[in-house]
């Protein structure tokens, strides 16, 4: 299962080396839907999912839906393989879609709720998804409605999980295609699943540009989060709000498949708002929240913490940018956290490389992002690939066994991302101690984050030069007191046009999931570049 897991590391977290036993490893699920069917046999009558509504499913009654969701993809004829993707907030039918395309080896392909039209229909042409699940009405946003008038010649059907109307179809009724399914289809095809298939594609943005969609396999995505909820401490008895999105590793794996693999009960939230969260805290005594530090800035700075009862919370993960040890020290004495820890990933590997453990002092959890999982070797290299001495700055490398199978259909980039002894360069600037603890002390090459999520220049510029007026663009992360950085474009205006920072900021917003549209825009007669014309982004944060 583990192809890496044999390795000793440079650094590693203690006990860490050495070769798992055989009989350890076979005795674990390692697919998703044999996470879910071991935690309905250990938990058949225990609340799996606790709606925002107040609805309820045991494991039992989760595993029955996805099921049932697994014989209408039977019905529909979707083959090992095949993808299917959501565009939808946080939700049950989020799950059981994805477990029940899993079952009969379909793959999952998440998109982001804030994409425009024109950034979903590329990724849908990309990986080549016959069937889309999607909503009407999320935050005003009518998902089907971005993409009329979109090339979609591989998109077959799209199905509503809320909010149908022609020529979308409903999920009740996609269901229904599954009725005359037995049973034993649904074992044969669950018992043809296997760790190593493909269970997921997330499509992450790159310098190039264009996002590109990073595989990963059920063995490898089981294993990173049985780890990560082990050495964080998630336990049967949590009761988890996930209000990180679904379509991110840190809602979907560090969310709810934690939740299947420890048993404990997941509250999916769809929209994050401040007085919503810390009123949920004492009603359905949440004890674990994790999220980006902007999450719990939101929650410090509302007038609604004053008088909140924050009795029951226990765990706080956070990660995705700088975490200020005041801002620790603040989730522990204000909102009551017993711990609060911190930890590093990216898509490319499964969406973690090393966390935090209990027990770590408040410096760690603020300056690092903890110490490699097991099964994990790090290392930082200078420009020529040679490792740096300990506790000096170079690119980090992760190499095992959650690097990625590789980007769809693209072995150029595949190959650019993870060399032949299988490090995967990372793009971040790292420091390394002696005890093997990572701080990131810089981006992955010109990518700034805006609240937790990843922002790319290349691709913001790509959609920017789509402007009529515009001419040439540079964006580059800027500092922000709430969001972390936000992002700023340098603008040159095509001869004879004009602008306002407004207007460009307007139409950026209807172009462009808003967690990338700049916040600000400067003009400039030319952008400076280097000897051979790349724009020197450094000299425009000066």
């Amino acid at each position: 299962m583990l192809r890496q897991a044999a390795i000793f590391r440079r650094h590693a977290a203690p006990g860490a080396g050495g070769k798992r036993g055989d009989s350890e490893i076979s005795a674990k699920p390692t697919t998703i839907p044999g996470v879910l069917v071991a935690a309905a046999s250990r938990y058949p009558n225990k609340i799996a999912i606790e709606n925002e509504d107040g609805s309820k499913l045991t494991f039992t009654e989760l595993l029955a839906a996805c099921r049932k969701a697994a014989a209408a993809f039977l019905a529909y004829g979707l083959k090992p393989g095949e993808r299917i993707a959501i565009w939808a907030p946080n939700s049950t039918e989020w799950i059981v879609a994805t477990v029940g395309a899993q079952m009969v080896g379909g793959v999952l392909v998440p998109l982001n709720t804030r994409l425009k039209g024109r950034e979903a229909a590329y990724i849908l042409n990309r990986c080549g998804a016959r069937l889309l699940f999607t909503v009407r009405g999320f935050l005003g946003t009518d998902y089907p409605a971005l993409l009329a008038g979109e090339s979609l010649p591989r998109l077959e059907r799209t199905v509503l999980f809320a909010g149908a109307k022609a020529p979308a179809e409903s999920w009740a009724s996609f269901l229904e295609l599954g009725n005359d399914i037995s049973d034993g289809a649904v074992d044969r095809a669950l018992a043809t699943i296997k760790g190593g298939d493909i269970c997921d594609i997330l499509f992450t943005s790159g310098t190039t540009g264009r996002p590109k969609g990073a595989m990963c396999s059920h063995d490898q995505t089981v294993e990173c989060f049985r780890i990560w909820t082990s050495s964080v401490g998630i336990t049967d008895a949590d009761r988890y709000l996930i209000v990180n999105p679904f379509f991110h590793s840190f809602g979907y794996k560090a969310g709810w498949l934690g939740c299947l693999i420890t048993g404990c009960t997941m509250l999916p939230h769809a929209v994050f708002d401040a007085e919503a969260v810390i009123a949920r805290i004492p009603r359905d005594r949440i004890s674990v929240i994790p999220g980006p530090p902007t999450l719990y800035q939101s929650m410090l700075t509302s007038e609604a913490r004053k008088t909140a009862d924050f009795s029951s919370l226990r765990l706080a993960v956070t990660g995705a940018a700088a975490v200020p040890r005041i801002l620790v020290e603040r989730m522990h004495d204000e909102l009551g956290f017993d711990a609060v820890l911190t930890a590093y990933g990216l898509t490319e590997s499964c969406g973690v490389v090393s966390v935090c453990s209990r027990g770590d002092s408040p410096e760690r959890v603020s300056q690092t992002s903890g110490r490699p999982m097991p099964g994990v070797e790090v290392r930082c290299v200078d420009k020529d690939g040679h490792e740096v001495p300990t506790g000096e700055p170079g690119e980090l490398l992760v190499r095992g066994f959650n690097v990625m199978k590789g980007y769809l259909d693209d072995p150029e980039a595949t190959a650019e991302a993870i060399d032949k002894d299988g490090w995967l360069r990372t793009g971040d600037i790292a420091i390394l101690d002696a005890e093997g603890y990572i701080r990131i002390t810089d981006r992955a090459k010109d990518m700034f984050i805006v609240g937790g999520f990843n922002c790319y220049p290349a691709e913001i510029e790509g959609l920017l030069v789509e402007h009529p007026a515009v001419a040439q663009v540079a964006v580059v992360g800027i500092p922000d007191e709430r969001m972390g950085e936000v992002g700023k474009a340098f603008v040159v205006l095509r001869p004879g046009a004009s602008a306002t920072e407004n207007e460009l900021i307007r139409w950026a917003r209807e172009n462009m999931a808003n967690y990338k549209v700049p916040r600000f825009v400067e003009f400039v007669k030319e952008l400076p570049t280097t000897a051979s014309g790349k724009v020197q982004r450094f000299a425009l944060k000066t």
